[in-house]
């Protein structure tokens, strides 16, 4: 078993699970908490994260398959995907992939749930197939704020780690997003996301 992140929340191996290369998501206990809420939160978290993953399958979009979850120890065993992160592909590839994210962001927000973390280490090209990952801070919602953060943040890490290709990923994303919610929906929360940033930028004046 070996360790390929440490994070905040969580640690990610590599691992074997009956045959199949898998990833194996451990939410490590926080010394901070109380050791009766803590262990409460990790199981509670694991057991929605894994839900969430095998919700978005339901309408088609792909991502890890389950192998095992282990509520006692807050893990997820899941499918090891190969493949190359969006964050990671040449510059014009991920122009080109940007509909198909906007298209899957938007399938997601259609039915009612929100990712929370859409970056583009959360995708992953497979083939000619785009995976979601890390469905730690997804939850279900309808409310068209909660879908704007999700694009300030895709829109945000385009312009921070991907600035030279800024424009054209994110105006594609868009149609692929539009394709999906309609034109109509996706002007509301596009001009949310503007909403969200005049705040910010109104913050930080402050």
């Amino acid at each position: 078993m070996n360790l390929i992140k440490k994070g905040a929340e969580a640690d990610i191996y590599q691992t074997v699970w009956r045959g199949n290369d898998a990833i194996l998501k451990i939410r490590t206990p926080k010394q901070y908490r109380n050791p009766e809420l803590d262990a409460r939160l990790r199981r509670q978290r694991t057991i929605k994260e894994s839900q969430m993953i095998s919700f978005v399958k339901s309408f088609g979009i792909r991502s890890p398959l389950i192998y095992f979850v282990d509520h006692t120890h807050a893990s997820i065993t899941m499918q090891m995907i190969y493949g190359t992160l969006v964050r990671d592909l040449p510059e014009s590839k991920l122009v080109d992939v940007s509909e198909v994210m906007g298209s899957m962001v938007g399938v997601m927000h259609k039915n009612g749930m929100m990712h929370g973390d859409l970056t583009t280490s959360n995708f992953i090209l497979s083939g000619d197939h785009l995976y979601i990952i890390d469905f730690g801070l997804s939850h279900n919602t309808i409310k068209s704020e909660d879908h704007a953060v999700d694009l300030r943040l895709i829109k945000e890490i385009l312009n921070s780690a991907h600035a030279q290709v800024m424009k054209p990923a994110w105006n594609n994303f868009l149609v692929g997003y539009e394709s999906v919610m309609g034109q109509s929906n996706s002007a509301i929360i596009v001009r949310l996301v503007s909403d969200i940033e005049g705040r910010g930028r109104y913050a930080r004046v402050v």
